[in-house]
């Protein structure tokens, strides 16, 4: 296996809110391979955004790296502390797609200028120079007319428009990692298809790497290389695409996996995961899922697992896989996509 082109190891992210501190992550690992696509999935609040973030030094004002490290060319981009620093990562080599582009772009300016100036700043292009490069991206990203289009403002485009105006900002400074923030949540799902082959295209043409950031594990099985599911501020499983839905280890995988409308039964009750996730502002004790867990072990409440090797490419977070633990089956869905990936 190649070295991976970044590698997170045990990061932790803390926010200060109303003199309490909130452990937004907590020890998150993860690796991202160069050419690949890593999607990153999980419920609303699971820190998904958050752990990106720490990639492009875009933290509120009120959250820090406690502790861990994100290693990208030789680089610890958990200790950058100045604006500067980032400046030398952010948009140039390492840049990210917004999940809402109305509020992602300037209303005031047009959409030309919006990208002539991450031209100006990061590749040191000015005048018609830029302007002419700014043509040729909006073409790229597939707006027609982008000659005349250079001189209108966001409220004239359509969704999926803007949306492409957004990536094309973000690819501008043909960045190595593109860092995709639920960009086809807004949009219709012609248009979200529209936008997936256009973010495809994209990374074959420029030589992306990509983190798509999302809950539509519809998107992740049409897209993704890897999968990291997450849960609480935690990575809890990471693999292959084929690994994670096809043969997950997780009981939270197992239970998101089951939630997927189109595995239900046509007469029975569509699956949901019970309760809530866990409060971060507390301590949490084990396994952060064994309160909304049926199958949760005893050890779960107690000691927080380690990762354990399933292949040389999956881990996941969980007591199940210990050689002491009892044999406990998986739900019936499941079961029928593992012996699927097991023929």
């Amino acid at each position: 296996m190649s070295e991976p082109i970044l590698s997170a190891r045990d990061v932790v992210v803390k926010f200060s809110l109303r003199g309490q501190v909130l452990t937004a992550i907590r020890e998150a690992s993860l690796d991202l391979y160069e050419g690949q696509t890593l999607a990153i999935v999980g419920e609303s609040g699971a820190g998904k955004s958050v752990l990106t973030k720490t990639f492009l030094g875009m933290l509120d004002a009120n959250g820090w790296v406690d502790s861990g490290s994100v290693m990208f060319e030789g680089k610890d981009l958990a200790k950058f502390a100045t604006e500067r620093e980032w400046l030398t990562i952010r948009g140039k080599k390492i840049a990210m797609v917004f999940q809402d582009p109305m509020t992602a772009l300037n209303p005031l300016r047009t959409v030309g200028m919006q990208i002539h100036e991450v031209l100006e700043l990061h590749q040191g292009l000015k005048g018609e120079a830029a302007r002419r490069r700014t043509i040729e991206i909006l073409g790229q990203v597939g707006i027609g007319d982008p000659g005349m289009r250079y001189s209108q403002y966001p409220h004239e485009f359509s969704g999926g428009m803007r949306q492409r105006v957004v990536i094309a900002i973000a690819v501008a400074c043909n960045p190595r990692i593109l860092i995709c923030d639920e960009p086809t949540t807004a949009l219709d799902v012609t248009i979200q298809a529209q936008i997936l082959e256009l973010i495809r295209a994209l990374q074959t043409r420029l030589g992306l790497t990509i983190i798509y950031i999302t809950h539509d594990l519809g998107v992740v099985a049409n897209v993704a290389d890897r999968v990291a599911v997450m849960y609480a501020g935690d990575i809890i499983e990471y693999g292959t695409a084929e690994e994670v839905f096809y043969d997950p280890q997780h009981p939270y995988t197992w239970a998101l996996l089951s939630s997927l409308p189109q595995l239900g039964v046509r007469g029975r009750p569509l699956y949901s995961i019970s309760g809530t996730p866990p409060n971060l502002f507390s301590e949490i004790r084990g396994d952060a899922f064994a309160p909304r867990n049926p199958r949760a072990l005893k050890i779960d409440y107690v000691a927080r697992p380690p990762y354990f090797k399933v292949t040389e490419s999956h881990f996941a977070r969980t007591w199940l896989l210990d050689s002491r633990a009892p044999k406990v089956e998986p739900p019936e869905t499941i079961r029928a996509m593992r012996a699927k990936y097991v023929r």
